[in-house]
């Protein structure tokens, strides 16, 4: 029995999971741990996208591809670039060194970071993976907007093919066809229901 307790025990410290520690203090870390995930949860559905909203972040309302987002009295606006999506427009960002924060992120999704302070507030604008949320902030805020941030956009995940019906010009082409329910038609047959079922 000692044997295997001991087995048992020596396999579960062997086979232990990986924790990664997210210092919340630091913006650079929270990038590049969350983004660095692949991550394949998803609780919004929208059309030809879906994405994962973390807990406390609920979601307010949709308008064409953009979401609008709340937690704790801030509002989170999230455009879904599909365009660029489709066709696999690379982002062209210059570090803006004048911000209080700017950042490219190069991976193979791209994006960038940038925060501004407006007056009291900061602006951010975070775009990656063909997304981009955009929030104001107080300078305490900061961080928990870029965590939250970071796991909405690093989950957003495309579905080519209502994408491509979505940009496809000819598919939602209305034609029109005339009818008049009350003026008889001489040329079409004369026959009805009512004389199939007499016959």
């Amino acid at each position: 029995m000692k044997k295997i307790a001991t087995l048992f025990f020596t396999l579960l410290f062997l086979t232990g999971c990986t924790v990664v520690r997210i210092d919340t203090k630091s913006i650079d870390n929270i990038i590049s741990v969350i983004l660095s995930k692949e991550n394949t949860l998803y609780n919004r559905i929208g059309k030809g996208y879906k994405y994962y909203v973390p807990r406390g972040v609920n979601y307010i309302d949709t308008n064409a591809l953009n979401d609008k987002l709340y937690s704790n009295g801030i509002y989170y606006y999230l455009y879904i670039d599909a365009v660029s999506y489709f066709y696999k427009k690379k982002v062209n960002y210059q570090e803006n060194p004048n911000s209080y924060y700017s950042k490219k992120i190069e991976d193979e999704k791209g994006g960038y970071l940038e925060i501004n302070k407006e007056d009291s507030h900061y602006s951010i604008e975070f775009f990656y993976n063909y997304a981009k949320i955009e929030a104001k902030v107080k300078k305490k805020d900061i961080e928990s907007v870029i965590l939250n941030a970071s796991y909405i956009l690093s989950t957003v995940k495309f579905n080519d093919n209502i994408i491509e019906l979505m940009l496809n010009e000819e598919y939602f082409t209305n034609k029109e066809e005339k009818y008049n329910l009350f003026e008889k038609d001489e040329t079409k047959s004369s026959d009805n229901f009512i004389q199939y079922i007499e016959n």
